[in-house]
């Protein structure tokens, strides 16, 4: 089982080569669609990685299949420019889902 990385960035999908992670550069909501389709239907990707940008072009699409399909999953990343959430953000989800405090 392997990741997939569809992206945006020139530069992400260059780190994300160098952890041996293959993957596609799309701008397009359309390429967007066709590549992912592609990669939900190979047997050998457990996880597809996207950029949050991509992810923004397609929601309905990405929600649909994180919902309905069990594999791969679908992880969200921030690409190098960073992500629109509080600095805190995963801290404030912890604290929100369990009660505690970090």
């Amino acid at each position: 089982m392997k990741f997939f990385l569809i992206s945006d960035n020139v530069d992400t999908k260059i780190g994300m080569r160098f952890a041996g992670i293959e993957g596609i550069v799309v701008h397009e909501e359309e390429a967007v669609r066709r590549e992912l389709t592609n990669a939900m239907e190979q047997e050998d990707i457990a996880v597809i990685l996207m950029t949050e940008r991509l992810v923004s072009l397609c929601p309905d699409l990405v929600y649909d299949l994180k919902l309905n399909r069990k594999k791969p999953l679908i992880v969200e990343i921030p690409d190098r420019h960073g992500n629109g959430r509080t600095k805190d953000s995963i801290t404030k989800y912890v604290r929100d889902a369990i009660g505690v405090k970090l």
